[in-house]
């Protein structure tokens, strides 16, 4: 085991780090080998990223230029020493910690982004089983786990989601009316479109692609704070909608009441797989991703069971290269560890292959991965813009520099394009099996 010894006080940052909280923030690892085996594999990917190291003395590291992104290195033995003794969790823990700043996080991280597969070489990858901390089997997705897992994230507080979220308080990539400029290039990628528009633009696709209409009896899957709900039952549909966590069913039923829909839909706090009946519709929007991988073919096995024959799913999904999924699958990570505990991002193939052997197709495919970049955009900016409201909602200044970090990590991931977000439309054929179109 890793020992460890006080971390000292972060006075360009300001923060006070509660131990007890945030104990791998409040520590730093001891181990010289492990630091120094990190310093030459950042060495060494500095060198070839366009991407510059400035370091505390002032110098500079890197093969980029003046005009691409700068890592500033606050306290270089602490970044290295966390990132030998946990990877990538110690390279987001340094942030946390204050152990280094960029002035473009988001472009710093867009960089190793789309780097992340040469980022260490081919030699020390051989040695990733050794030096990658493998992922704990505590956070699987049982029916109680599932019910923690879900807490951790989504029960933080109402009042923290309305911080960043536009007024429909949908967290999931919005759809833009044109797709935003330089997102594939991981610029801005700004578009100036109302966010509530972008936000009701997408769950209106997602409840086309299930057919829902006057009397379509539709199933949500994950009910977020309501939003789909309310425009389904603005089209006439009779709406069951389930949800893990308390604090999103409890708004949920205020803002439908408040709509006049509290009869027509129904909120449930209820594990999808408990769920019974038969629908001519479902709709799940990002909630795969808390699924875990082990319980996928459970998930799809579950839409086919309560999809009535000739019925129609609305499916968004946030997705990564198959290969990559591969290898991460049993990897400990940062998001894991601070964000969404037992989550797991499936890839295209694993869709289309769980939907094939539960007896649907895949009928269409739309990829969004630039919306989801200017969506993340968009609430980073509003986040941190509002700092002072998270913190007098009692999230002290490592959660916020998390949140900050959590934010410009995943918009990274759709701006490199090492993510991608798809809205698919699946059917459940009358008789039998149907193969997958494409």
């Amino acid at each position: 085991m890793t020992a460890l010894h006080p971390a000292p006080s972060v006075e360009a940052t300001d923060l006070v780090v509660d131990p007890d909280r945030w104990p791998h923030v409040a520590s730093v690892p001891r181990g010289r080998v492990r630091a120094a085996a990190a310093r030459a594999v950042v060495a060494s990917a500095v060198r070839r990223l366009p991407l510059r190291v400035q370091w505390p003395d002032g110098s500079f590291t890197g093969a980029g230029g003046a005009a691409d992104p700068v890592l500033r290195l606050v306290r270089a033995d602490d970044f290295h020493a966390r990132l030998g003794a946990r990877g990538l969790i110690g390279f987001g823990e340094s942030y946390m910690a204050g152990d280094w700043e960029a002035d473009d996080l988001t472009a710093v991280l867009t960089v190793l982004a789309a780097h992340a597969s040469t980022l260490v070489s081919p030699r020390l990858q051989r040695l990733r089983r050794v030096a990658v901390p493998r992922r704990a089997r505590g956070d699987a997705n049982t029916r109680d786990g599932s019910r923690s897992n879900i807490s951790h994230h989504y029960d933080l507080s109402n009042e923290l989601f309305a911080v960043f979220l536009d007024p429909t308080m949908s967290y999931s990539a919005a759809l833009f009316a044109a797709e935003p400029e330089g997102a594939a290039a991981g610029t801005s990628g700004v578009s100036d479109e109302p966010f509530a528009e972008a936000q009701r633009r997408k769950v209106a696709r997602v409840l086309d692609l299930a057919g829902t209409g006057p009397g379509t009896r539709l199933l949500e899957i994950g009910t977020g704070w309501g939003e789909l709900a309310l425009q389904a039952a603005d089209r006439g549909a009779d709406v069951t909608t389930i949800t893990l966590s308390h604090e999103q069913a409890a708004l949920a039923r205020a803002r439908l009441r408040a709509a006049g829909h509290g009869e027509r839909v129904q909120v449930l706090l209820q594990d999808y797989r408990d769920t019974e009946g038969s629908y001519d519709a479902i709709a799940s929007v990002e909630m795969i991703e808390a699924v875990g991988a082990e319980h996928w073919d459970e998930y799809f096995a579950t839409l086919s069971r309560l999809l009535a024959p000739g019925g129609r799913v609305g499916l968004q999904a946030i997705t990564m290269p198959h290969d990559r999924m591969l290898a991460s699958l049993d990897t400990d990570t940062w998001v894991l560890n601070y964000i969404f505990p037992g989550g797991a991002i499936p890839s295209k193939e694993t869709i289309a292959e769980r939907t094939t052997a539960a007896g649907m197709r895949v009928a269409s495919e739309l990829s969004m991965g630039a919306h989801y970049a200017e969506t993340l955009r968009r609430w980073r900016e509003r986040f941190e813009a509002r700092a002072d409201v998270v913190a007098e909602l009692g999230f002290d200044a490592v959660f916020r520099r998390m949140w900050s970090f959590y934010l410009a990590y995943s918009e990274a991931g759709f701006r490199s394009g090492y993510l991608d977000v798809v809205q698919y439309g699946l059917e459940k054929p009358v008789h039998g099996h149907s193969e997958v179109s494409r």
